[in-house]
């Protein structure tokens, strides 16, 4: 049964992360090996925290993906340029927030969207943490 593409919240900041196919990416079928977008969600999720906050917080904090869910729609070919993920988080929940990407071919086609789960820790002692409440208006529209 084909699930429905996800949707960005309005209230959501989309960041978008380009992507590049490289040889290594490329499986026996000819098209990026599922495992790729895997590292695709996480880097998609990384760029977006590191984008959006200074030195002193990601010293202070740490993100930990402890499920990543993917849907794969199309295959992305060799040759392929233009492709992006997009990214948004969805509401908090203590210490865990989701984090949802599609990744889009140049036409704009949803070739795969995945939902991740990470949970926000003490960089230090690496303990779970609730996310603090003035963290989040970065993650807002804008």
């Amino acid at each position: 049964m084909a699930r429905p593409v996800l949707e960005p919240r309005e209230d959501r900041e989309i960041f978008v992360v380009p992507l590049t196919i490289r040889p290594e990416h490329i499986d026996e079928n000819g098209h990026v090996n599922n495992v790729v977008y895997v590292g695709w969600l996480q880097d998609a999720g990384t760029a977006h925290w590191t984008a959006r906050f200074d030195e002193a917080t990601r010293a202070k904090w740490s993100w930990v993906g402890i499920r990543h869910e993917i849907d794969y729609l199309r295959p992305l070919m060799p040759d392929e340029t233009g492709v992006v993920a997009r990214t948004w988080v969805g509401d908090p929940q203590g210490p865990r927030f989701n984090r949802y990407v599609r990744i889009e071919n140049a036409q704009g086609q949803v070739c795969a969207q995945g939902v991740s789960e990470w949970v926000l820790v003490d960089a230090k002692t690496m303990r779970p943490h609730r996310i603090p409440t003035d963290m989040l208006p970065t993650f807002q529209a804008r």
